[in-house]
């Protein structure tokens, strides 16, 4: 499993999206690339969040964030993830001056409906009215006249599926009738929520994002992308390292993940700094041939962070780290009685917000 890379689809030619006068043409010609489900996009295999450039999970500077997406491009890379949600606008306004002067051609933009503001009772809005203001507000940050993908953010957080699958969904088959975006595509934690919307819309749905859920401590989406490939869906996995779970420095205070998972994770990162590994290259590493997945989206406003990603593409595991590995997995990770955290996030949301309603029904009381 471990060793395995890409599945055989090392690229062979150059993708749809390679500009001789922009790209650095050795370097996209040893970039892997995969079609995204059926849409027909062939995708890097690394490909670059742009949550970062919100300042989600450090402020970050923003000429080097810039960089970093420029240069992300010319070493192949070719899908860029973004939403409203990372930063609250800023993120998209941030990419849409990194892509100034970059020919439309060279890359494929995803960004997503659904989630906006930090204020808990103005985070989510899932109707059809606001879904279509914000496909044209998110244009108008980035610059563009359409997004190749248009996805649903964190579908789990809707009062009920329902609406995504009536609502939401038939919002986004109308931008996409309109030319403002070509397909699309629905994001979340929880695994089943896809089997549910995929099987009930009538709207056809082609790409599915998840994240944490292919990587070292977590390996549930295993058990999905034989429904997903049956679908015709794409799947893209983000965050290999798990939101920082599996890395020397450790998850942000915020995290989700139990306390089980969390003190797991950290005794794997001791154990492989200690036989002269990093777990997060070993992370990365096993993500990128994780089976089923047609990219795995990865986020930086960091050049030498990008440079240390990109190179986990090209340099599989040693021997020795796939041992590590294994021993690190067989250790800390089997063991756990449970490895995800869904629901937590929701129920911490929807107790905040039952808390906004009380307290103004105290008020009006």
């Amino acid at each position: 499993m471990y060793g395995e890379r890409f599945g055989g689809t090392e690229n062979i030619s150059l993708p749809d999206t390679f500009m001789p006068d922009f790209h650095d043409k050795d370097a996209v010609l040893r970039m892997p690339y995969k079609t995204l489900g059926q849409t027909g996009l062939k995708i890097s295999a690394l490909s670059f969040g742009a949550s970062s450039l919100g300042n989600v999970f450090r402020s970050t500077n923003e000429t080097e964030g810039i960089e970093v997406v420029r240069e992300a491009l010319r070493q192949g890379i070719n899908y860029i993830d973004v939403a409203p949600w990372y930063g609250h606008g800023l993120a998209e306004k941030v990419l849409g001056k990194a892509l100034e002067g970059i020919p439309r051609t060279a890359y494929y933009i995803a960004t997503k409906v659904g989630r906006y503001q930090p204020e808990v009772d103005r985070m989510f809005d899932f109707s059809a009215e606001r879904t279509l203001q914000s496909v044209d507000e998110s244009l108008q940050r980035m610059g563009l006249d359409y997004v190749d993908v248009i996805q649903v953010h964190d579908m789990e957080f809707a009062p009920n599926l329902d609406i995504i699958i009536n609502e939401t969904l038939p919002a986004l088959r109308k931008l996409q009738q309109s030319g403002k975006a070509r397909f699309i595509g629905i994001t979340g934690y929880p695994l089943k929520n896809f089997r549910t919307v995929l099987e009930g819309s009538t709207i056809k749905i082609d790409t599915v994002l998840t994240y944490c859920r292919a990587c070292i401590h977590d390996s549930g989406l295993r058990d999905y992308t034989p429904f997903l490939k049956e679908k015709g869906v794409g799947v893209i996995n983000a965050s290999p390292i798990a939101m920082g779970l599996l890395s020397n420095r450790g998850p942000p205070d915020w995290h989700p993940a139990t306390k089980e998972i969390k003190d797991a994770c950290a005794k794997a990162a001791v154990f492989c700094n200690d036989n002269g590994c990093d777990i997060s290259r070993l992370a990365m590493a096993y993500t990128l041939g994780f089976p089923g997945v047609d990219s795995t989206l990865f986020s930086t406003a960091s050049l030498e962070n990008l440079r240390k990603n990109i190179s986990s593409v090209y340099n599989p595991l040693s021997s020795k780290e796939e041992e590590i590995l294994k021993e690190a997995i067989k250790r800390y990770i089997d063991p756990l009685t449970k490895c995800h955290w869904e629901g937590v996030e929701v129920e911490e949301y929807k107790r905040q917000l039952q808390g906004i309603h009380n307290q103004g029904s105290f008020k009006l009381g």
